[in-house]
């Protein structure tokens, strides 16, 4: 008799699970909720010691009013532009000068510097001509070969 009283309690206690849980889902979602606003106003301590991650997106860019320290409401930089000062050696193209720049590097071996020059193709709105000392900045592809801007014409060319 002690099996059938126990197998009658078991299925007791399954149809009460089964009616709580059809008859009052409601009322248990609404008590989950509750509890988990009490322990959030309990525990404020647990929320805020996780740090804030950021993502790569958020890592570049600055936060939304977030400024340089001046107080001048600038946004913070990331960091320089390269520059470089070279020559004009032609500007036959319009707004588009090609810029010569010389450079003095050391030889590994020989311990002799070697002159080295490199051109580059820069978008000019200054109105450089050639044999006019230039300080190009670099910036974003403007064509296919154009990744440079004419910052300031250093000195005019002699004529």
């Amino acid at each position: 008799m002690a099996t059938k009283k126990k197998t009658d309690e078991a299925e007791n206690s399954v149809e009460a699970t089964e009616t709580e849980a059809l008859g009052a889902p409601e009322v248990e979602a609404a008590g989950t909720k509750g509890a988990a606003v009490e322990t959030a106003a309990t525990e404020p301590a647990a929320t805020e010691e996780a740090p804030k991650k950021r993502t790569k997106a958020t890592a570049t860019a600055p936060a939304v009013g977030e400024t340089n320290g001046e107080g001048a409401g600038e946004p913070v930089k990331k960091g320089k532009r390269a520059e470089k000062i070279g020559v004009v050696t032609s500007d036959k193209m319009t707004l588009t000068v090609v810029v010569r720049v010389d450079r003095l590097v050391k030889h590994p071996i020989y311990r002799k510097y070697i002159r080295k020059r490199k051109k580059f193709m820069a978008h000019d709105e200054q109105g450089a001509k050639i044999g006019d000392k230039v300080r190009i900045v670099e910036t974003r592809p403007l064509s296919a070969r154009k990744r440079w801007r004419v910052v300031e014409i250093i000195q005019k060319a002699e004529l």
